[in-house]
């Protein structure tokens, strides 16, 4: 089993605000679903309540402390806590494959930053005001194995980092 964050980042860590993308590039959404569709998802409630709907062909695993926290929809299901989650997941690879992505917010990339394997992470290459961020990728950690520079609508990075053995 992999586990994997997907993120999009801004150059000064911003992941959020409001609970929304601070941009929006066409390319990195259109990446997020071709890596992601088919997958496992691990994601916060405030995450899942931005997006307002379950990803299509997916399983989407909400993570809350909310006890009372239900969501009646195919290919969605609510765990109190990461540990439930990612066990919930490995539990279902012969249908979603091994490969696991967690896709925030910024507490659940925090707490799982230590037992990632893979970080496919868009780097946008400008500040920008928000109220989440994303953490540091510890560079005696993880290795830089991928990178390809984009230029529209703004400047990003498709950057792929590897846990080191």
């Amino acid at each position: 089993m992999t586990l994997s964050h997907i993120v999009a980042v801004a150059e000064n860590d911003v992941i959020g605000v409001n609970n929304d993308l601070p941009w929006n590039i066409p390319e990195d959404m259109k990446f997020f679903r071709e890596k992601t569709k088919g997958k496992a998802l691990i994601m916060g409630r405030k995450t899942y309540e931005s997006v307002g709907h379950p990803l299509p062909n997916r399983l989407n695993v909400i993570v809350t402390r909310r006890t009372d926290y239900k969501v009646d929809a195919p290919n969605v299901v609510v765990k109190p806590d990461l540990e439930s989650a990612i066990a919930y997941c490995e539990s279902q690879v012969s249908k979603y494959g091994e490969e696991i992505f967690i896709i925030g917010g910024g507490e659940i990339f925090k707490e799982s930053m230590s037992l990632v394997d893979v970080i496919y992470l868009t780097r946008i290459h400008k500040d920008y005001p928000g109220d989440v961020v994303y953490p540091k990728v510890d560079a005696r950690k993880f290795e830089l194995v991928e990178r390809r520079d984009r230029n529209e609508p703004l400047p990003f990075s498709f950057l792929t980092y590897v846990r080191k053995k």
